[in-house]
């Protein structure tokens, strides 16, 4: 009798911290909507793994920075790039670049979202990308210190794959794609499997 209370407590104990750290869990994501004129696009950023770049999308998003941007950059099979040009290809201002959490052991793999920057380490700020493939050259180390990755698309990658099949002049789409609006959501749209 004693064991089996023991044992009782024990599983209590232990599902008491498994749900308590699920709630820290869910509490660690923020979630994103992105509507462009292509169509829907959301995301789950990881506060926990890039703190410092998910406060930073974050403010630019609430400062409504993003609202009538362009996806100004496509290289289709590597990514679709964004948050830095108004549709007439005027550069925006942006606050004072952020440090990179290239090391923070998220991968640059299909459908996540992770930070442009020039080649300083420490030089991201608004622009961002959302990566079409592995692109594991991108990753902490492995050519360089790498593009820190921040979050994934949990909805909308048709979209992206959309955006990344436009006619394209270089790199530029030939019909400007609008970012018309980016919210921060108060819970998924949907669940996470995408």
């Amino acid at each position: 009798m004693i064991q089996w209370i023991k044992t009782l407590l024990l599983s209590t104990l232990m599902l008491g911290s498994l749900n308590s750290h699920a709630a820290a869990s869910s509490d660690d994501m923020v979630y994103v909507g992105m509507t462009t004129n292509a169509g829907y696009i959301e995301l789950a950023l990881n506060r926990s793994k890039a703190p410092v770049t998910v406060a930073n999308f974050i403010e630019y998003v609430n400062d409504g920075f993003y609202d009538n941007t362009l996806f100004h950059r496509v290289v289709p099979g590597f990514v679709i790039q964004g948050g830095g040009y108004t549709p007439d290809m005027v550069l925006k201002a942006n606050r004072p670049a952020i440090r990179n959490e290239a090391k923070n052991g998220l991968a640059n793999d299909r459908g996540t979202i992770a930070m442009a920057r020039k080649v300083e380490v420490d030089s991201a700020n608004s622009q961002f990308f959302i990566n079409l493939e592995d692109n594991k050259r991108l990753n902490h180390g492995v050519r360089d210190y790498g593009y820190a990755v921040f979050g994934k698309v949990i909805k909308g990658m048709d979209v992206v794959d959309a955006i990344a099949a436009v006619p394209l002049s270089g790199s530029e789409p030939v019909t400007p794609v609008i970012l018309e609006s980016v919210k921060v959501l108060e819970a998924p749209t949907m669940d996470e499997a995408n």
